[in-house]
């Protein structure tokens, strides 16, 4: 896809900043799992948050395939750092659909800028895919809501102050009972578990909450009562390209980094990229990158016409979540022993690939989505 001089200006900005900021210090925040709160406030500072938010709200005010060139060039730094990024994304386009102008102003503008961090409340024990199977409940107390239950796996609870919290309002309503609350996490009755050990993402911290007799104001409420099972599906299809965009960039530095090793790494008396074995391994991670990626801004470009995207979504991430696990494994055989030991490039990009295939969606999920599409297609 040819792409305008504006969304290559992005791209450029995004690489840049990924090469000389995130990518540099991308081992270290793995080994040591530590939330990188300087990198974001830089990243709010360039605009480089909310990506899709309208100027009138304080965003930048680009598109869907803006916002994967940026997930795809920030993920070639560290993946970690883009997860921030489309976490923020989610967040900020519920707040511009579905929320009111004070909470816009109390809520969207300091995410933004990364002034506050928000965590997307959804997860839980029992309701992962299936989210009809949440148990969280709001109920109506004096002046508003008094939430109980708990979350887990809740990207940033161990340091967010704001949470997206969805939960039950009417125990009947099923998928109609539902709305989500911004949740200020520092109040009393919530609870944070500990920063849960991840094989891949170190510095992309995830955790638990627990919520007991919370009491929410009226302006906690974001949208229409009710609507929040269909408000969190609204934003899915971004999330997932976002994801998908996210493990191309994965693919593609193995891919970068195979490339090199292989240029210098001598056996027999000759580099490795001469051997055809090799070779082929390189053009076949290039070339299904390249499909992955065209994947991805066919779906970004269908959301920014405004035309149905389900199925080109869940066929983005799927098709890119099983690319950068396997041809990020492709890295780590080229590179040989190294490539199996930490502090090795390849190493951590093969672990920070596996959860593209299960977050967002797992792929099994996808799969099922595309089946039910083409079920549903008229011939």
């Amino acid at each position: 896809m040819h792409l305008s001089d504006t969304h290559q200006q992005i791209r450029d900005m995004a690489r840049e900043f990924a090469g000389e900021v995130v990518r540099p210090v991308a081992a270290e925040l793995d080994r040591q799992s530590r939330f990188p709160h300087e990198i974001y406030r830089e990243m709010g500072k360039l605009g480089l948050f909310g990506i899709t938010v309208p100027e009138e709200h304080g965003g930048p005010g680009f598109d869907a395939l803006a916002y994967a060139l940026v997930m795809e060039e920030l993920s070639r730094g560290y993946a970690s750092v883009a997860d921030q990024c489309g976490l923020v994304e989610l967040i900020a386009t519920l707040l511009v659909r579905h929320g009111t102008a004070e909470q816009r102003h109390r809520l969207l503008g300091p995410a933004l800028s990364a002034e506050i961090l928000v965590s997307y409340c959804l997860t839980e024990p029992g309701a992962g895919t299936d989210l009809a199977g949440i148990r969280t409940t709001a109920r109506r107390s004096r002046g508003g809501w008094s939430l109980d239950g708990s979350k887990i796996w809740i990207h940033n609870a161990p340091v967010a102050d704001f949470g997206f919290v969805l939960a039950r309002t009417d125990p009947d309503a099923g998928h109609r009972g539902m709305s989500v609350f911004a949740v200020d996490l520092n109040q009393d009755g919530v609870e944070r578990g500990p920063a849960e050990k991840k094989m891949g993402q170190c510095a992309s911290q995830v955790g638990a909450l627990s919520f007991t007799d919370v009491k929410l104001g009226p302006e906690a409420l974001i949208g229409e009562e009710g609507r929040g099972f269909h408000m969190v599906m609204s934003v899915l299809d971004k999330g997932r390209v976002g994801i998908a965009a996210l493990a191309v960039g994965i693919a593609q530095a193995g891919l970068e980094a195979a490339v090199e090793y292989a240029r210098e790494r001598r056996q027999f008396g000759k580099a490795i990229a001469d051997f055809q074995g090799i070779q082929w391994k390189l053009a076949d991670m290039a070339k299904d990158i390249a499909a992955a990626r065209l994947l991805v801004h066919d779906a970004a470009d269908r959301l920014d016409r405004g035309q149905r995207a389900v199925m080109a979504c869940s066929m983005a991430k799927c098709f890119a979540g099983d690319v950068a696990v396997a041809r990020t494994s492709d890295a780590v055989q080229i590179f040989g022993g190294s490539g199996y030991i930490r502090g090795f490039e390849v190493e951590r990009l093969y672990r920070d690939a596996r959860i593209t295939q299960i977050y967002e969606g797992t792929n099994e999920i996808q799969r099922t989505i595309i089946a039910r599409e083409l079920m549903s297609q008229t011939v």
